[in-house]
């Protein structure tokens, strides 16, 4: 109580720490023994956890409003959560932390945060709720939603190289914002640990097939015309908007299929993500290719040809974090993207209707997010939604 006081007035603003330029402060060398001490600055233009080299641990945990809650009090917990996160990403114990040393070890630690259209409406009404911001359409097809892993009021994206980091950051979080909200789902997942693979290589997911080839790299045009939002929503420039599914994997099934069989239903060399056309992982799969018998060495319902985009427009960042709990086994996939409805919607649409990988995947959990831009010293994040 006497934390959400503290953070109940004006002097609040003032609270946040002076941090450096965004994605240009990840500190340190890429070296495993030295990943413990590495930050990542919490402020800058756009969130940070978007454009980076993923870290090996990540939690996406998805919070509902509790009834009554107007748009003070969401003003009030974004103040708290802000400056939690603040704290935390550069090694530093947030108030009333009881185990202040596992916060020293902040480990590439990253905390980015989503609004879902309840908390849209809750601040600026229901009318200033984004069309694309809500349930994506229903892909009844292949979909098997469950509702425990779907949709969702506030979305605190949690990463780091350190499991331990990212329970007690999540900890803290849930914590500091449970006056206010209450836990719809969590999400856990993994990648490559820290150190095993050199920085920018892509990971691979459960089924051993590279996963993320052809992204574009952070950094560059492309990817600021792909990833950052800009004049549609004024609160929302310097922004993204994220799509995140849960897609379950039936490795068993999966197991009863040949090298040549998985390599055909992606369109990929399982060894090294190359398309089966040739090449290096890097190169564009050549879809017009034959083989001897006339035939496309890359199938009409193979996963890259339906994933290709009908045009330059249609291209998304992914960002994926395999899982392996009690609930089963897959991958939390994640896609960022300036503009949902001209740019993932398609995608989407093409492999809902054929795709050879659904024979074995099943899309359990859906969600959609706004994540407003980054974060400058002395304001919460979102802070243009409320202006």
């Amino acid at each position: 109580m006497k934390r959400r006081a503290l953070f109940g007035g004006a002097a609040a603003v003032g609270a946040a720490a002076v941090g450096g330029a965004a994605l240009g402060g990840v500190m340190g060398g890429a070296d495993a023994a030295a990943t413990g001490p590495l930050t990542v600055d919490f402020h800058g233009p756009h969130q940070a956890g978007v454009s980076m080299d993923p870290q090996a641990h990540q939690s996406l945990l998805a919070l509902d409003l509790r009834p009554g809650i107007d748009a003070e009090a969401v003003r009030r917990l974004l103040l708290l959560l802000t400056d939690d996160a603040e704290r935390m990403t550069r090694g530093r114990a947030p108030l009333a932390d009881q185990e202040p040393e596992l916060a020293a070890v902040p480990a590439r630690l990253t905390v980015t945060f989503g609004f879902g259209p309840g908390l849209v409406a809750t601040v600026r009404g229901r009318r200033a709720v984004p069309t694309w911001l809500g349930p994506l359409p229903a892909y009844r097809t292949i979909d098997r939603l469950e509702e425990r892993w779907s949709g969702g009021d506030l979305l605190l994206q949690v990463a780091a190289d350190d499991p331990t980091t990212v329970a007690h950051a999540v900890r803290l979080l849930v914590r500091d914002s449970r006056a206010f909200t209450t836990v719809r789902w969590r999400q856990d997942g993994f990648r490559h640990g820290a150190g095993t693979h050199r920085p920018g290589t892509a990971m691979r997911n459960l089924f051993g097939q590279v996963d993320g080839s052809a992204n574009e790299a952070p950094g560059s045009r492309a990817f600021d015309e792909i990833v950052w939002r800009t004049g549609a929503d004024a609160w929302l420039d310097g922004g993204t908007t994220m799509v995140v599914r849960r897609i379950a994997m039936n490795l068993d099934t999966w197991d009863e299929v040949g090298r040549a069989g998985r390599e055909f239903s992606i369109g990929r060399r399982l060894a090294d993500g190359a398309p089966t056309t040739g090449g290096s992982e890097a190169d564009d799969v050549d879809l017009e290719a034959v083989d001897a018998r006339g035939f496309t060495v890359v199938g009409p319902a193979a996963h890259v040809r339906r994933a290709r985009p009908d045009d330059a427009g249609q291209r998304i960042f992914r960002r994926g974090y395999n899982y392996d709990d009690a609930t089963g086994s897959g991958l939390v996939f994640s896609a960022f993207q300036a503009d949902l409805e001209r740019q993932y919607l398609p995608i989407q649409a093409r492999l809902a209707e054929q795709d050879a990988l659904n024979a074995w995947t099943t899309p359990i959990g859906s969600a959609v997010f706004a994540i407003p831009c980054g974060v400058r010293p002395g304001e919460h994040v979102g802070e243009a939604l409320f202006t």
